[in-house]
């Protein structure tokens, strides 16, 4: 063997050795975890719960923040692919934008769990783990009229576009509000996107055109605590704000008396469950007993804060 041949056997063994511990790191599961954005407490939280499941499963966590991006979570899923992840576990932040990724991903046969946002269309997604958002947005409207029998003047805040979650609480709002359209009047109605400094300007623009309301429904409860903010900087304190997703900042302002109301949809339930899927599928082709699981939402107000999944976080 020549001075060159010898160098070029060692690098390629040293090649070898470089990439062995991920040959052998296949011994151990590796999932991918991916949510819509860390910008949203929500997400974190999710992630969070992915990241205890995937611990107490014995599995590795591949963690994907998408930034609020459908291009960048889509990038995120192709990365896993190549790196042959075992199974992914998403919430998708668009549910027709992220629709081409995921198939992609069925039909390289790669499990994928979807949690709190489905993607419709798509064939051969392992199962769906969420909230019944539709119910969620029923509950939300049916506590508003429990609280004002006698009808009210209503802001109605919306999620963002596309969403599933957003799309699906909007229909609970109207189902049970549009009946009685003649009692609770939705004079303002706009998306804030889920964010809470939209959410603000939003709500001032909507104080500004049509006064003060009787209650703010909104889809989330970033939006709730902007909208919060604007009718405080009004003195507007005896306006009734409804949340949606019981994180921990709502329920103390629920607990202040601040906000009237938060929606708990069980998230790191939604989270474990979905990771327990993915796992059990990965390791020996174990369906799930069901491929849509949905956990019922319930309004928490001062007289159930502990029911709330979270109220362990709140000070």
């Amino acid at each position: 063997m020549n001075r060159r041949e010898f160098l070029l056997s060692s690098a390629a063994f040293g090649a070898l050795v470089l990439a062995a511990p991920s040959v052998f790191a296949q011994d151990k599961l590796t999932i991918l975890g991916s949510v819509p954005s860390l910008g949203f407490p929500f997400f974190v939280h999710m992630l969070n719960e992915i990241k205890a499941e995937a611990a107490t499963q014995g599995v590795n966590l591949t963690e994907s923040d998408g930034q609020n991006s459908a291009t960048k979570q889509t990038a995120d899923i192709e990365a896993a692919l190549v790196q042959k992840v075992n199974a992914i576990v998403i919430s998708p932040l668009d549910v027709n934008a992220l629709a081409p990724a995921i198939e992609e991903t069925v039909k390289a046969g790669v499990p994928v769990v979807t949690i709190d946002r489905r993607v419709d269309g798509v064939e051969g997604i392992l199962a769906h783990v969420g909230a019944d958002n539709v119910k969620g947005g029923e509950a939300e409207a049916n506590a508003v009229v429990a609280a004002f029998p006698n009808g009210a003047k209503l802001f109605h805040l919306q999620g963002q576009p596309g969403a599933g979650p957003a799309i699906d609480r909007n229909k609970g709002v109207h189902n049970v509000l549009d009946p009685l359209k003649d009692k609770y009047q939705i004079v303002f109605e706009q998306t804030a996107n889920f964010a809470r400094a939209e959410a603000l300007s939003v709500t001032e623009a909507g104080l500004a055109a049509n006064g003060k309301p009787d209650a703010i429904v909104c889809a989330n409860d970033d939006m709730a605590l902007g909208a919060m903010e604007a009718c405080a900087a009004r003195n507007f304190t005896d306006v009734k704000i409804y949340g949606f997703d019981a994180l921990p900042e709502a329920l103390v302002a629920v607990r202040d008396g601040k906000l009237a109301g938060t929606v708990e949809q069980f998230p790191g339930e939604q989270s474990r469950t979905a990771v327990r899927i993915a796992v059990a599928f990965a390791k020996d082709k174990t369906e799930p007993k069901e491929k849509l699981v949905l956990l019922t939402p319930i309004v928490i107000g001062k007289d159930n804060l502990d029911k709330a999944e979270r109220i362990g976080e709140t000070k």
